[in-house]
């Protein structure tokens, strides 16, 4: 079983926790003032990198709070977990930026021939 440390209440099975997506997306400060294909990108568009990265999370069926946490996709290992308005204190954080802008600057070939890998 997958254990996940909640901020407030520590490690607890992952059966009592919901993902809320991609962490610290900040709203656009004047909404109306966006057009309709901004607007649309800022609600539904969201990375989906392949290594370390931030995601919200609800303790559901505990202390019902969000947190954010840092999470490896490939292995799917949770790096850290902090508070909601808090940093990320991981040094991992820089190898996954640096890990997906290096993916994005591949030619699209070299991403077509590592996903047939």
């Amino acid at each position: 079983m997958l254990l996940i440390a909640c901020p407030n209440c520590g490690n607890r099975p992952e059966t009592e926790f919901r993902c809320g997506g991609q962490a610290h997306i900040a709203r656009p400060e004047q909404p109306g003032a966006i057009d309709d294909q901004n607007w649309s990108e800022y609600l539904f568009v969201r990375k989906n990198p392949r290594g370390v990265h931030a995601e919200r999370w609800n303790h559901a069926h505990g202390c019902g709070r969000w947190f954010n946490a840092l999470r490896d996709t490939v292995s799917d290992r949770f790096i850290e977990t902090y508070p909601m308005g808090a940093k990320a204190r991981s040094a991992e954080v820089e190898a996954g930026s640096a890990q997906e802008r290096a993916i994005e600057e591949l030619p699209k070939s070299d991403i077509q021939s590592e996903a047939r890998a």
